[in-house]
């Protein structure tokens, strides 16, 4: 009888972390940024979706997660639904591949706008709203980037590592109101729009994932299914860490400048 409030929860992992949910026995409020009317089409399928396929309640709600007031306006639907909340899932992200020399300054920032200013704004929101008089789970999704430094994502990187260092920050802070909060680091993901514009596909036909030490890439399955492990009571003593759902990837995978070069223009094209 849970509810979980989810952003970038119209497809790939977010998608996904909502099916596994509703089909334990949660509801969702599915919450994305659909402002043409083509994505809000899309995301209400996507809500129908996971309805048929679970038996359970999914309510989508339409947010921009750099803007606090339609954050403000979606809990509260969510809460006039459900009558409460007790997990968020800070899904909603931007990524691609860019050298530093080439991206522009408001690449980089609309990045850190959509990835660190959003699940600092989403989390802000859910805590002054309802989790700081009832407690609760965040999960921010984040990303091993930062770990040594990964070629043509200085964007990305640094918008994960804020994150990380937010989690930490706010699990010290929130943790005597019952609140735990922790990240999630998917590696490469098949099937998401991330996997392709990060070159997934190319990799895999390049035989690159054999230089991870579980040979493949991951499936949105498992990390949903860690999702689901940090918002559970198997995890009621875990707050303030991050838990590395790659294969090993991070430590082992080359980083090599002109490959990721080649792998960007072709997934540019």
């Amino acid at each position: 009888g849970q509810v979980a409030f989810i952003t970038g929860g119209g497809s790939g992992i977010g998608f996904r972390i909502a099916e596994i949910f509703m089909r334990c026995g949660s509801r969702c409020g599915l919450a994305g940024c659909s402002q043409a009317l083509s994505g809000l089409f899309l995301f209400f399928q996507a809500s129908k979706k996971l309805v048929a396929a679970t038996g359970q309640q999914c309510l989508p709600l339409s947010i921009d997660v750099r803007q606090p007031q339609t954050i403000a306006a979606a809990v509260d639907e969510a809460l006039k639904e459900f009558q409460r909340i007790d997990i968020l899932i800070n899904g909603a992200a931007g990524n691609f591949l860019c050298p530093a020399s080439a991206l522009s300054f408001n690449a980089f920032k609309t990045v850190i706008d959509i990835d660190t200013m959003g699940t600092f704004n989403t989390s802000k929101v859910l805590f002054e709203k309802y989790f700081q008089d009832h407690g609760g789970v965040i999960i921010n999704i984040t990303a091993t980037l930062s770990y040594r430094g990964q070629a043509l994502q200085v964007h990305a990187g640094a918008a994960k590592a804020a994150i990380d260092a937010m989690t930490r920050h706010l699990a010290v802070e929130w943790g005597p109101s019952n609140i735990r909060v922790n990240s999630l680091a998917p590696g490469p993901i098949s099937g998401t729009e991330g996997f392709r514009r990060l070159g997934g596909k190319l990799a895999e036909k390049s035989n690159q994932f054999s230089a991870i030490p579980l040979q493949r890439a991951g499936n949105k399955t498992e990390i949903a299914h860690s999702a689901l492990y940090l918002a559970s009571p198997l995890s009621s003593y875990v707050t303030g860490t991050t838990l590395v759902v790659d294969g090993g990837s991070w430590l082992t995978s080359p980083n090599s400048f002109s490959a990721l070069l080649g792998i960007a223009s072709s997934s540019a094209k």
